[in-house]
């Protein structure tokens, strides 16, 4: 009888193709030089991506198996981004005047967010409140290889509104921390000032980490504000959505 190593390149190619990711590399690649070479090489997950239904422009892709595994992965990395679950998974928490609140959208004097998926916020009071996660990214599947070698695009988005009635600042700083959370790559916006009378509209703030260098263990993600009339309560800036990504 034939054995598999009799089977066209491109008919095991396929055979392995219709097997999970995680066994080609941990116990296929381990079979024979041949099962190791297809394993490493692009074709497979080329055919792996196509099948199902992960694209990208770049079509002369280095790694194929690091896009399809990062593709499969990516997810929000930020816990309870909306307030749903109050301040849970939020730490480090500065909460000066009256502290950070949690409200339901619209809320007095706002608007609605573009996404009818979002339905809470943060909203701060007359001094600073700030908030941070620190996201582990060996916890979330992120090998230390692929982040010191590949550097994926680490991407950070914020959304931030004022109430109509009432200035506010708003601020972000988001940091990428080494094993030994040194600092090693920093995004943080300026002091963005809101007037008193605006239209409440929410606004996306972003920014993408690329070229890092090795060494990136940990996300520091950190955001706040507060009203600039010092009212009592919570007339300072909105915040809702956060998000780190690590894209493929």
């Amino acid at each position: 009888a034939l054995g598999m190593e009799s089977l066209p390149e491109a008919v095991l190619l396929r055979i392995l193709a219709s097997l999970p990711a995680a066994e080609l590399v941990l116990v296929c690649r381990l079979v024979c030089c041949q099962w190791r070479d297809l394993v490493d090489g692009a074709a497979l997950w080329i055919l792996k991506c196509q099948q199902e239904g992960l694209s990208r422009a770049d079509s002369d892709a280095e790694n194929w198996q690091n896009f399809y595994f990062l593709s499969k992965k990516r997810k929000n990395l930020i816990k309870n981004p909306c307030g749903e679950e109050y301040l849970e998974h939020w730490g480090e928490v500065e909460n000066g005047g009256d502290g950070w609140k949690i409200e339901e959208l619209p809320g007095d004097f706002g608007k609605e967010f573009p996404s009818e998926e979002v339905h809470k916020y943060f909203v701060t009071s007359y001094e600073w409140c700030r908030k941070a996660q620190v996201i582990d990214l060996r916890a979330e599947g992120y090998w230390e290889e692929l982040m010191d070698t590949t550097q994926p695009k680490i991407m950070v988005r914020d959304w931030y509104a004022g109430r109509r009635d009432a200035g506010c600042l708003y601020e972000l700083c988001v940091k990428l921390l080494s094993e030994n959370e040194d600092v090693l790559a920093e995004y943080k916006s300026e002091t963005v000032t809101i007037p008193q009378d605006n239209d409440a509209s929410w606004t996306e703030i972003s920014h993408t980490f690329s070229n890092y260098g090795p060494g990136v263990r940990f996300v520091h993600f950190e955001h706040g504000g507060q009203d600039t009339l010092f009212w009592k309560g919570w007339y300072g800036v909105r915040v809702t959505n956060s998000s780190v990504t690590v894209e493929p």
